[in-house]
């Protein structure tokens, strides 16, 4: 593996990884305090802080070591998730589907944001390659943050937004999948199920939407 490439890589995708995971946290937090739950904020979460947010295990040490083992092949890590007492919610079933859903939500914005940031630049005539890539980073980073993040099994936040859907009883039921959720869902991620029949068509339809929303910035710049 070459050294040089690594660190560069590592620097092209540091500060949208930084902000695509303290946003998305962030964005539970706040949702969560407007609608009833003010934990996350007594606890310190609602900020763009990253380092409240950052797990230095599973969110710095984990990903280098899988992208050192793997060359480059796997990369997965993840934040502290926000404590949120659904229970305290103004209401709960129906609120905790908005709680979830802003982590995704913020994500999808900051893609928005990059791909506009990178349509700019390249309209205004910038060729500094490293601005260039890490706007094509954000992009990336956020859709997969988005998509991965809308995968319909506890914890993840589609597995919420899903129990909030369900009617109470079998709502009930299919929470009490979470306690073994991250392993059912690193097992369908490492036999290909999650990349190839969610990521990947999820992301395709990101990268459309995008296209669409962007095209009168595209027109203006191009």
């Amino acid at each position: 593996m070459n050294t040089s490439n690594l660190i560069q890589t590592v620097l092209i995708y540091a500060l949208p990884v930084l902000f695509a995971i303290t946003i998305h946290e962030a964005a539970h937090g706040y949702v969560a305090r407007y609608l009833g739950d003010n934990t996350a904020y007594m606890m310190g979460r609602v900020t763009l802080n990253p380092f409240k947010h950052v797990d230095p295990m599973c969110t710095i040490v984990m990903p280098l070591l899988l992208y050192f083992a793997t060359s480059g092949a796997f990369l997965f890590g993840y934040a502290k998730p926000v404590p949120v007492n659904f229970g305290a919610l103004r209401r709960p079933k129906r609120d905790m589907v908005w709680v979830a859903l802003a982590g995704p939500a913020s994500n999808f914005i900051q893609a928005i944001l990059w791909a506009a940031g990178y349509i700019v630049l390249t309209g205004v005539g910038m060729n500094e390659l490293f601005f260039l890539e890490m706007c094509k980073a954000g992009v990336l980073v956020n859709l997969v943050m988005f998509a991965f993040n809308l995968f319909p099994l506890p914890p993840l936040d589609g597995g919420r937004v899903l129990a909030g859907l369900l009617p109470r009883r079998q709502a009930y039921a299919f929470s009490r999948i979470e306690p073994w959720g991250f392993f059912i869902v690193m097992g369908l991620v490492l036999i290909g199920v999650v990349g190839n029949y969610w990521l990947r068509p999820l992301i395709a339809l990101g990268y459309g939407a995008l296209d669409l929303i962007l095209t009168p910035l595209s027109a203006l710049f191009g």
